[in-house]
């Protein structure tokens, strides 16, 4: 007879849910890592765990990592009484794994389960993987990396550099214009092949190597964008936390900034509301905010911002969008800034503006800044960004009660949406489906429209 599983229940009874409300958090998660056999998890399948039964497959990591999410700490399996059950991770592991060892490591040829289940999206989003080290790791990584063992390859300088960056403009720029399903596994394997043996190389100068180290981060964390935008949010996390380990031992800070600005982006867009204020307030932090140029300094205090907004900090979060307007007014056209703000312009400072204000409640705040944004964006350079605003906008005027209006702009969205292969993307038409179910049969024209397109789309927009 299996014995009653004491550490499941103790477990249970402190995160104050009850046993349906349980399979309702296990089916969330396992719906957005893509595991399809946990989605029909019910009451009972608790109840069996709980009275000692094994959960099958992948059950007791989706089952920790539920539980971990409600208490906001990381458990163990053994904490859950599932030692032994499936494998278990160290938490802390990925700051204390050699960064060339994981920059390596993504480049096996044979390509275990695991990283399968990463680059195919099934692994699951640990918000425990979010937790961040204490400031004496900070401290300490350039001197780890200053100290890193030279391999056999050729001495590296600024040719190496501008070749990296260049990479990381091409795929930055498409990004932005197809979305990043589509090449992201050729950038992936140009960061195995070229990037992890530059990092690994003999550098000319102390100046050389943070340099090098610096585009290796905004390349790994491009990788890490598009995998986001793909919405293969695991594999995402792991690769933005691999660039801010680069970030830190190039000493970079406004860097390292940029990247926990899109982790607390990320965070926010899956619903961790307290994993997303913690990275957004580190972003801000140890020099990363005050050395940055304005306009990255906008970028990150806007996403800070709706941090702050999400987390119901309404006056906090209109100081921070009022901050960041102001940076954004001191940026000078031509001012010598890093290549990764290029897109971060007045569109963009609307879009996440209306977002914040769309979290605080504000609709018709949130309607006139997306307005703004779509108003100024260059839809042929940004058709990615320019369709999920338009979505967006779309969502606020429906949960106005203007469908009219809400077809016209989600009309306008698809039209965007013509050479974008973005999982952000499918997630708007998949929200224009579900808004306009309700009116189905009603034979209102764009309705009926609009839902059709939206159909049809789903099967190109992957």
């Amino acid at each position: 007879m299996a014995r009653r599983n004491d550490e499941l229940a103790a477990v249970i009874e402190e995160t104050g849910w009850s046993q349906p409300v349980v399979a309702a958090a296990v089916v969330r998660v396992a719906a957005e890592a893509g595991i399809d056999e946990l989605l029909s998890v019910t009451r009972s399948h608790v109840a069996m765990w709980v009275a000692g039964t094994q959960p099958r497959g992948r059950a007791a990591d989706v089952l920790r990592e539920t539980l971990s999410r409600r208490l906001g700490r990381p458990l163990t399996l053994a904490e859950i009484g599932l030692a032994g059950n499936a494998s278990d991770t160290v938490t802390g592991s990925e700051w204390d794994t050699d960064t060339l060892t994981t920059l390596v490591d993504l480049g096996r040829n044979s390509m275990d389960r695991e990283r399968r289940r990463l680059l195919t999206g099934a692994a699951i989003y640990s918000v425990g993987g979010l937790a961040l080290p204490r400031d004496p790791w900070w401290d300490e990584a350039p001197q780890r990396a200053r100290s890193r063992a030279v391999g056999p390859n050729r001495r590296v300088g600024e040719t190496e550099v501008r070749a990296v960056r260049e990479m990381t403009e091409f795929f930055a720029r498409r990004d932005q214009r197809h979305g990043g399903i589509d090449g992201r596994t050729a950038l992936y394997q140009y960061i195995v092949d070229d990037v992890a043996r530059y990092v690994s190389g003999a550098f000319r100068s102390e100046t050389s190597r943070r340099s090098l180290y610096s585009a290796a981060a905004e390349v790994v964390y491009v990788a890490g964008w598009m995998s986001f935008d793909a919405t293969q949010h695991e594999a995402a996390r792991r690769y933005f936390t691999l660039a801010l380990k680069l970030a830190a031992e190039a000493d970079d800070a406004p860097l390292a900034g940029h990247i926990l600005r899109a982790m607390a982006h990320q965070a926010i867009d899956l619903g961790h509301t307290r994993a997303a204020l913690n990275l957004a307030t580190a972003s801000v932090e140890r020099k990363r905010y005050d050395y940055a140029t304005p306009r990255e300094r906008a970028l990150i205090g806007v996403v800070r911002a709706r941090a702050l907004a999400v987390d119901g900090q309404r006056r906090n979060a209109i100081a921070a969008i009022r901050q960041a307007e102001s940076d954004l007014g001191q940026a000078a056209v031509g001012e010598d800034e890093p290549q990764r703000v290029w897109f971060f312009q007045e569109a963009s400072l609307a879009h996440e503006t209306a977002r914040t204000l769309w979290a605080l409640g504000d609709l018709s705040g949130a309607l006139r800044h997306f307005g703004t944004s779509v108003r100024l964006r260059r839809a042929d350079a940004f058709s990615r960004t320019h369709a999920v605003t338009l979505g967006y906008m779309g969502a606020v005027q429906a949960g106005q009660g203007n469908v009219e209006a809400a077809c016209q702009t989600w009309s306008q969205a698809l039209d965007a949406m013509d050479g974008v292969q973005s999982g952000r993307a499918r997630e708007a038409v998949v929200t224009m489906r579900t808004t306009l179910s309700p009116f189905r049969g009603r034979r209102i024209p764009s309705v009926s429209e609009v839902d059709e397109r939206a159909r049809v789309a789903l099967r190109r927009v992957i």
